[in-house]
């Protein structure tokens, strides 16, 4: 089984919220910080990762993610500010 991770990213300002899915978390927010991720991320500079959840299995990852982006963005806020209060680069800790 190949494991998954869901997260969102948002920019400086935080005024966007950007959803993906993954295998291989620290390589896909490498690739946004590069320019090479998702052509969202790169137009609205959501550079900052705010929020990240570990599946066991990648198609866990991908419902999940397809879950979250059907929510309100004041549901995903709030999602993130439990686990993130401070709303820090959670990249940094990676």
């Amino acid at each position: 089984m190949i494991k998954g991770y869901i997260y969102i990213m948002s920019n400086k300002n935080l005024s966007v919220l950007y959803i993906g899915a993954t295998k291989d978390l620290k390589s896909r927010i490498d690739s946004h910080l590069n320019g090479t991720g998702a052509v969202f991320t790169k137009k609205y500079n959501a550079n900052i990762l705010l929020y990240f959840e570990e599946f066991d299995d990648y198609q866990d990852a991908f419902k999940r993610e397809k879950q979250l982006k059907n929510w309100h963005k004041e549901w995903k806020w709030n999602l993130i500010k439990i686990s993130n209060p401070q709303l820090k680069d959670l990249y940094l800790d990676l």
